[in-house]
């Protein structure tokens, strides 16, 4: 069974990284502000990044990883992330809107 790693961006700019089986339904709850409670004080909330992975241990492991690395490494795995792997399918469902910045 596949998992997602994805990455949301909060009101204040930080980012939150976060793993799942079922990627749009998760986008969702953390829109409504029922997800992470690090995401609930901080809505609203974007998909800016997400990659699937082959099991759920991968994913969790991506997941991990992802979160040691530096803030501009981050930025720079999210653009290539947004060039090749994001799905349109989740971007344009969950009404989320992909955008980089600082």
């Amino acid at each position: 069974m596949s998992a997602w790693v994805y990455v949301l961006r909060c009101r204040d700019g930080s980012l939150y990284t976060g793993w799942t089986n079922q990627l749009e339904k998760r986008v969702k709850t953390h829109q409504a502000g029922k997800g992470g409670k690090y995401t609930r004080s901080r809505l609203p909330v974007r998909l800016v990044g997400a990659w699937r992975k082959r099991t759920r241990r991968e994913a969790r492991r991506e997941e991990v990883l992802f979160k040691q690395r530096t803030r501009a490494e981050k930025l720079e795995k999210l653009k290539e992330c947004r060039r090749t792997k994001t799905p349109a399918r989740v971007r344009s469902r969950a009404r989320v809107s992909v955008r980089l910045g600082s």
